[in-house]
């Protein structure tokens, strides 16, 4: 069998890219891999921006398997359609009694990134009634697939985590002390894309209430408005900001922090990257309350719940995590122990290669 494999890869900034490189160097030991080039199947990343359109394109063309890491694509299909094909396709997904509602959609689309209405409606009825099979990271994603087909096949295989290379202590210490950060200050870190549905104001107003917590801010904001709104909120001496960083700088960062705070909503139904990431190194994360993040241990993670009380949650979270250092280890240390036992490179390929090999299409 070969497999052919449709994905954005480094040095594309996303962490879908990251994912995919990881993938196929867990899956190449095992099947004959084929990279942006057809197979005897074909594995098409999808994920819910304007890098995917090409993919999307081509696994309906072309149907085979599909990872879905945004179990929602309006934005994609916002970016990708005019405006009669955007009313055609969100009627083929939700019927002809919601066209006027489209019609609101399509007029307030530079709202899209923060209205959650465009979260309700993930727009996934063609992709997966088109592919052979569906492999999704959590519960909230399956359900959300099973909705738009419910005779698709769907897998929930949990996100790969590579263990890296990590740094040693010392260049944490000096990093640390570059940044301005006593030994014994608490920092937490907010990484990856900075965008609304990190819920960054909420962040900002429970660091208020945390006098003794540090913020680095590492990543590049995926919308203008946002940045220019939240950045005169960012000049103050506690809070550390870097852009875009490559790969041994994010793991060198990632280790300097104390703590991650990596808040979603609205939800696109993901598996963040980062969560799997600073959990496998073992960092305490701070994470949204959902489907979305259920299969983690209560023990393993921080829950704030999205609505009202999120930034008293989040403020709680953050000075007790502070205050109890030793406790903030372990869940950390529990955090690792979980993430190197379900989702281990070895276990997701082969995972991945049983859902492959059960779509091959003289079956």
């Amino acid at each position: 069998m070969t497999l052919g494999c449709f994905a954005p890869l480094p040095p594309a900034r996303t962490g879908v890219a990251d994912y995919a490189a990881a993938l196929l160097r867990a899956l190449r030991p095992r099947v004959d891999v084929r990279v942006n080039a057809p197979g005897d199947v074909d594995l098409y990343h999808i994920g819910n921006n304007g890098l995917h359109r090409g993919i999307y394109r081509r696994a309906l063309a072309r149907p085979g398997v599909v990872i879905l890491h945004d179990a929602v694509l309006h934005h994609l299909l916002l970016g990708a359609l005019g405006e009669k094909a955007y009313l055609e396709e969100f009627v083929y997904n939700y019927g002809e009694w919601r066209r006027q509602l489209a019609g609101e959609l399509w007029q307030g689309r530079a709202r899209s990134a923060a209205d959650a209405r465009y979260f309700e409606y993930p727009m996934l009825r063609r992709l997966v009634e088109r592919s052979r099979a569906v492999i999704v990271h959590n519960p909230a994603a399956a359900s959300r697939v099973r909705r738009h087909a419910e005779r698709v096949r769907v897998s929930e295989i949990p996100h790969l985590f590579e263990q890296p290379e990590l740094p040693p202590a010392y260049e944490v210490i000096r990093l640390r002390a570059a940044l301005g950060v006593p030994a014994t200050s608490f920092i937490c870190g907010v990484f990856g894309h900075l965008r609304e549905s990190k819920r960054l104001w909420s962040v900002l107003r429970a660091l208020e209430q945390v006098p003794g917590c540090r913020l680095l801010l590492a990543g590049e904001f995926a919308s203008r408005d946002l940045e220019r709104a939240i950045t005169p909120a960012l000049r103050q001496s506690r809070i550390l900001r870097t852009g875009h960083l490559p790969e041994r700088d994010f793991w060198l960062h990632a280790c300097a922090v104390d703590a991650c705070i990596n808040l979603r909503y609205p939800s696109a139904g993901e598996s963040s990257g980062i969560v799997v990431r600073l959990m496998g190194i073992g960092k305490p994360v701070v994470v949204t309350a959902g489907e979305e993040t259920s299969a983690f241990p209560e023990d393993a993670v921080v829950r704030v719940d999205p609505g009202p009380a999120e930034t008293s949650m989040l403020a709680h979270a953050l000075a007790w995590l502070s205050q109890n250092p030793e406790k903030a280890r372990e869940i950390g240390r529990r955090a690792r122990a979980f993430i190197a036992g379900r989702h281990s490179p070895d276990r997701v390929a082969a995972r991945v290669i049983e859902v492959v090999r059960q779509a091959l299409p003289s079956q």
